[in-house]
């Protein structure tokens, strides 16, 4: 017989896979996420009355459509609005009533990939912040509550709470449509889906406070977003260029942390331990980028200068002219002073610290990279290999005082005292 608590752990499992499909599926039909998300959460409450004492239906993604839709027709119906829309719910409930489990199932997966897709493009609206972009996704299509939102992003609940009804009221006061954008749109919107996932990853790979370097959780649903996008749209060079720089990225994640929780720099790093599979499946996605005509494409060209250190078995094997050269296509294809940073980093390796550091130089007045501590601390890195341990020295102290995890922090002061000792960190 199955317990209450193992009844409420499936629950929430078959939540966490079927929310996205079941607020996509109703948003179609109700034209407003906001409700769509409040009648899919109807149809988890009731749920977790029923089925403790009926158990777990077998086919639960489609009860759970069906209860919500109920629930949708029962609101037309008491409030005499919309009488198309009631007419088009009242017949696909007809439909979903009258038929067999398979035949749910199909109803569900008929449109479910692009409700999905609508629904992703609808939580990375453009008119919405980014913070409100990020929270609005990991909740509709993640399933993650608030609270785990907030963890995960180390602000508090009700932050992100406000941020979530505001993003929900500002599509619906915007009248944001429940679409695919075509046409030249397109383009721009695609790129917004992108970002918001690439910024879930980042966060995740390289955490900018707190205590820890990495947070897996954010990295592998940023991973799964991803993965779901390329199933949608398939044709996007972007998407793979996307999926293919997560994979590499994803596929060094054992080897960046050390027995104590301390961040591995990647030249210091056990390749052994890098994920094999993960690379592979790097490799084939940005193949299928490349195949697609997205050479030129920034995730595309990121995922390539990925794959240069995916390839190389030790640090002196690496590829870091062809890096350089991709980092110098990177900067015109997305101008900015972090890229230009990295592409300073490149050159350094591939040519040595004298040639990189002028292009160091450049960024210092740069209004933008301020409070960048990852400025100092590469400055710090040239300057200790050319023998400059005093000036490194306080290049580091400068970007521990600017970095907000506390992991990095650490390795900044150690990198300092290491200078201070005359001693040159590796």
């Amino acid at each position: 017989m199955t317990s209450s608590s193992d009844t409420q752990r499936a629950i929430q499992a078959v939540w966490r896979i079927e929310s996205a499909r079941l607020i996509a599926g109703l948003a179609r039909m109700v034209r407003d996420v906001g409700r769509a998300e409040e009648l899919a959460q109807d149809a988890l409450v009731a749920a977790l009355e029923r089925w403790p004492e009926s158990g777990v239906p077998d086919n639960p993604g489609a009860w759970l459509m069906a209860t919500a839709k109920r629930r949708a027709i029962d609101e037309l119906r008491r409030g005499k609005l919309l009488d198309r829309k009631h007419e088009e719910l009242g017949f696909e409930l007809e439909a979903l009533q009258g038929s067999t489990a398979p035949d749910l199932d199909a109803a569900l997966d008929d449109t479910v990939g692009d409700d999905l897709l609508r629904l992703m493009f609808v939580a990375c609206h453009p008119v919405l912040s980014m913070e409100a972009r990020v929270a609005l996704t990991l909740r509709l299509l993640g399933g993650l509550t608030t609270e785990e939102i907030a963890r995960a992003f180390l602000v508090p609940g009700p932050t992100v709470a406000q941020r979530i009804v505001r993003a929900k009221r500002t599509l619906a006061e915007e009248r944001v449509p429940f679409e695919v954008p075509q046409g030249e749109a397109l383009a721009a919107r695609l790129s917004s889906v992108l970002e918001v996932i690439y910024l879930v990853f980042n966060e995740g790979y390289s955490a900018t406070a707190g205590d820890d370097w990495m947070r897996p959780a954010l990295c592998e649903e940023a991973l799964r977003l991803g993965r779901i996008l390329v199933g949608l749209a398939p044709q996007e060079p972007e998407v793979h260029g996307l999926v293919a720089l997560m994979e590499l990225q994803s596929s060094r994640s054992r080897a960046r942390i050390g027995p104590k929780g301390e961040p591995v720099l990647l030249l210091e790093q056990n390749r052994a331990l890098w994920d094999q599979l993960l690379i592979r499946r790097g490799l084939a996605a940005l193949d299928r980028a490349e195949a697609l005509g997205g050479t030129q494409g920034p995730y595309a060209l990121q995922a390539a200068i990925a794959a240069c250190h995916a390839r190389a078995r030790t640090p002196e094997a690496t590829d870091w002219a062809r890096i350089a050269a991709l980092y110098d296509t990177l900067v015109q294809v997305i101008p900015s002073p972090v890229v230009e940073l990295n592409r300073a980093v490149a050159h350094a390796m591939a040519f040595g610290p004298a040639a990189g550091l002028p292009l160091v130089e450049d960024l210092a007045s740069e209004p933008s990279l301020r409070a960048y501590h990852l400025l100092p601390s590469v400055r710090g890195d040239l300057l200790a290999k050319l023998d400059r341990l005093d000036e490194a020295r306080a290049e580091f102290e400068r970007a521990a005082a600017l970095t907000q995890n506390n992991r990095e922090r650490a390795l900044l002061l150690e990198r300092a005292a290491a200078c201070a000792r005359g001693v040159a960190p590796s």
